[in-house]
């Protein structure tokens, strides 16, 4: 993350993400497949990587062997072709788009730092400081309710943020300068789709 200033003058807080560039490895057709949909890889990796079935895919359409294949459902398939590439000449300065990406794992937190509970007196003989207290009633009904907050695991999960605006563009790095924070750290991969 970074900030840019507008034309007024105001400091925006924006991340600059690496889009592509990205090949489409396959066209799913409702006649074959059931559904309308386009498969894009991403990441070129050795080919010693990779089995054979999943290098054959790649290159029965002439594809270098690509790390990340992911699918996407589209409405029409007239404006796709197998090996088109995917980058950022597809996006709009001013466009709105979704990005999802998985969050910076935190480990086993408790309480306080998970679910924001407040902590109890620090003084007064108390024993009760950031301890999680009662977990539900006693012996009606002899048991706790599920879906109960209490400490576990933090972070590490799917997350989506939505409608990021597009500030800038980069064509000869591939960069796209977007409005707000994306989940995840540096280096995370991203999924990268316009908000409608």
């Amino acid at each position: 993350m970074t900030q840019v200033f507008d034309k007024d003058g105001l400091a925006l807080p924006v991340t600059i993400v690496r889009v592509g560039p990205c090949f489409i490895t396959q066209l799913k057709t409702e006649k074959i497949n059931g559904y309308n949909a386009v498969q894009i890889g991403y990441a070129k990796r050795h080919i010693s990587k990779f089995k054979k079935a999943e290098l054959g895919h790649l290159t029965k359409n002439g594809l270098p062997p690509l790390l990340h294949l992911r699918e996407y459902k589209v409405m029409d398939l007239n404006n796709y072709s197998l090996g088109q590439i995917i980058n950022v000449n597809n996006f709009e300065i001013g466009q709105f788009v979704n990005v999802t990406g998985k969050s910076i794992g935190k480990g086993f937190s408790g309480n306080q730092k998970r679910h924001k509970f407040k902590r109890g007196p620090m003084t007064h003989g108390s024993k009760n400081h950031r301890a999680p207290g009662s977990i539900g009633p006693g012996t009606t009904p002899g048991r706790v309710f599920p879906g109960k907050l209490m400490a576990g695991q933090l972070g590490a999960k799917k997350i989506t943020v939505s409608k990021l605006e597009i500030l800038g563009i980069d064509p000869k790095q591939n960069l796209l300068i977007l409005k707000g924070s994306v989940p995840g750290k540096s280096g995370n991969l991203l999924n990268i789709v316009p908000s409608n």
